[in-house]
């Protein structure tokens, strides 16, 4: 038990994970492929009309993934972030700045299907609701996270601030999660709850969790790949990385 647990900390070694992340990043890759044929086709073409938003509903099997992802990854962000903090791990700073520009993807496109979406149902494209506002803040957090990132040349001096901005940042997770319960806004309750059964038909339900599958699949091989590049970036004139490169 011992010699495993010492066989996974290795790995919190940029030189050990930089070949472990070469090796998992195509299976991440097909099985986004994989979720996400089989997500799009039960989504556009086997779920049924439904029968108040017609077929305009449908977009919700990527604002709904999008905007799941965009909460999460910024989670898992400010974990890494705060662990690199905590413990001084060159990995956890590089694995936090790897997360962010994904993360703020999928917040611009949670914003910008929510806008098509609120178009024809709410007859405008913005509304300063609160977990649209609150979705925004988020998307700053990220853009402010990188940006902060960038504006120091230093790179642990850079993750040391990042962490701090990203830690004081989950504040807002909960108040996106809860913001339909705790204010009265236009934008309506989850259809999915842990502890009741689902307000959508059983095709819908597969279609978005199969979307959201890919989205997840998608995020963390986009996030191997660029790990892998910014330990190339950062370990650069350590010699395993010129034997790696040649």
């Amino acid at each position: 038990m011992k010699q495993s647990i010492i066989q996974w900390f290795k790995f919190g070694s940029p030189q050990a994970f930089y070949p472990l992340a070469g090796r998992m990043i195509p299976w991440f890759w097909a099985a986004a492929a994989a979720f996400g044929i089989a997500g799009l086709w039960i989504s556009f073409f086997v779920a049924p009309t439904d029968a108040q938003q017609g077929e305009g509903y449908r977009i919700i099997f990527v604002h709904v993934p999008a905007s799941w992802m965009s909460m999460f990854i910024y989670l898992v962000m400010a974990f890494w972030a705060g662990l690199g903090l905590a413990l001084n791990t060159r990995l956890s700073g590089m694995m936090a700045q790897s997360l962010a520009p994904t993360g703020a993807l999928m917040a611009a496109l949670s914003l910008w299907t929510g806008a098509l979406w609120g178009k024809p149902m709410w007859g405008a494209w913005w509304v300063w609701d609160a977990r649209l506002t609150s979705e925004l803040i988020l998307f700053f957090l990220y853009l402010g996270f990188m940006a902060l990132q960038a504006a120091i040349d230093d790179p642990r001096r850079a993750d040391k601030a990042g962490a701090i901005l990203a830690l004081v940042g989950v504040v807002n997770i909960p108040i996106i999660y809860f913001s339909v319960k705790w204010w009265n806004t236009l934008h309506q309750g989850s259809t999915i709850n842990l502890t009741k059964a689902p307000s959508m038909a059983h095709t819908m339900l597969w279609g978005m969790l199969l979307m959201a599958l890919c989205f997840w699949m998608y995020s963390i091989a986009v996030a191997l790949t660029r790990v892998r590049a910014i330990i190339l970036e950062r370990e650069r004139h350590t010699d395993w990385v010129k034997h790696a490169v040649e």
